[in-house]
């Protein structure tokens, strides 16, 4: 019979889930919860021991996830050449379940001697074990002693349910249902990422506002301060969607979105702030661009005297902010000023009807454009002021979402 069906949890929706899967008889249910998983649009990735081989058939899990389910320490390629290794990094949630007395032991020894075992030893993220046997090894003092080893350790450990069992026998040690078991989860992925649920959208670079075919306006923007927030709102277990005009490091969390001029930013925006809860606008969108594009290049030896005639571009946040899709939307805006930073943001805080801003000096060299570094003043609508010193950009990210994360709405 196949797991109940249960609403997959917000906080769950879009992460990185490794299944480890057992050699227990209900490991079949577990191909249930994976494809709900994948279809809430988590990436899945299935680990199973020997003995879960003989219960469910690895295929019915790729089947199911799109992914390979991995049977041994040495099934590894080229994307995972030690898929221990590589799932423990990858993670963000990792559910053992059907979880036997065998592995419960063996994990609470310490023990690496296959790819489960090894995978929850190599895991940097929230570990959930769902306990599954017969009535009378669930009593055990070992199997309790062992359990509560794994909870001493920070393990989640979902409680089985009591009811009909496989050996005939009533009583206690079922496999929690599929609600419980995404609850529980979905309660381990809260402890840890405070933006888990979330939908985050991040600008960054200096938007290239075109003269001709080969030649554009543009700022200095090095695109770090956007790309530290969009990273460090992943690794903070929300889903976010990378705005940019300028190349980034790869990051799983965060799907990158490329465009060129202030118009493909706004029009790309106004798609992804459907259903978001954050927006950073940390790009520096350029103020003016040339009125007229040449549909050639402008050769030097015919035009000794250039003139171009510039036009304003819009306030792409005003534009965004009334959007029917940005209700709802914390908007956060950054003011690259040369002076006065507290009244120039708060003047741009009130006309663009933003949530709060972040006014770093371009003036200063070792910050700012282009530095690994920045510094700053964060102000926010409701009066609040905070002071973000001289830190690295990914400290100053945290500290920024830090700052926002007690104000989002529910």
């Amino acid at each position: 019979m196949p797991l109940d069906p249960a609403p997959v949890p917000e906080e769950l929706r879009g992460l990185r889930v490794a299944l480890l899967v057992a050699g227990g008889i209900a490991a079949y249910k577990l191909v249930d919860l994976a494809s709900a998983l994948t279809q809430a649009g988590c990436s899945v990735r299935v680990a199973m021991t020997a003995s879960a081989t003989r219960f469910i058939g690895a295929p019915s899990f790729q089947g199911v996830t799109g992914n390979p389910a991995l049977t041994g320490m040495w099934a590894g390629d080229a994307e995972a050449p030690e898929p221990h290794v590589f799932l423990g990094d990858w993670a963000q949630v990792v559910l053992l379940a059907p979880a036997t007395a065998n592995v419960i032991a063996r994990a609470a020894r310490g023990q690496s001697d296959d790819l489960v075992t090894a995978i929850l030893l190599a895991a940097r993220c929230p570990v959930v074990v769902a306990p599954a046997m017969n009535d009378a090894m669930w009593v055990k003092p070992a199997v309790q002693e062992n359990l509560k080893i794994l909870g001493g350790r920070g393990v989640v450990v979902v409680q089985p349910e009591a009811g009909h069992l496989a050996s005939g026998h009533a009583g206690t040690g079922r496999l929690p249902s599929a609600a419980a078991l995404m609850e529980a989860m979905a309660g381990a992925v809260r402890s840890r990422y405070d933006l888990a649920g979330r939908r985050v959208v991040v600008t960054a670079g200096g938007t290239r506002e075109p003269i001709d075919p080969v030649r554009y306006i543009g700022n200095y923007s090095s695109g770090k301060m956007g790309f530290a927030l969009a990273t460090a709102a992943a690794d903070r277990g929300a889903r976010v969607t990378l705005v940019t005009t300028v190349a980034h490091p790869d990051h799983r969390g965060v799907e990158v979105r490329h465009v060129e001029t202030a118009d493909d930013m706004l029009a790309d925006l106004r798609v992804q702030i459907r259903g978001a809860d954050i927006l950073v606008m940390a790009a520096a969108v350029a103020d003016f661009r040339p009125a007229q594009r040449a549909g050639h290049k402008i050769r030097r030896e015919e035009t000794p005297h250039l003139e171009l005639d510039l036009e304003p571009i819009p306030d792409l946040l005003a534009a965004l902010a009334n959007e029917p899709e940005a209700g709802g939307v914390f908007m956060v805006g950054f003011a690259a000023e040369g002076s006065d930073l507290d009244a120039k943001a708060a003047e741009k805080l009130k006309r663009k009807g933003l949530h709060a801003i972040v006014a770093n000096d371009i003036s200063r060299r070792d910050i700012g454009f282009g530095s690994e570094y920045n510094e700053g003043v964060m102000l926010f609508a409701d009066g609040a002021r905070e002071t973000l010193p001289r830190m690295t950009k990914r400290e100053m990210a945290d500290r920024i979402l830090d700052l926002i994360v007690p104000r989002l709405q529910d």
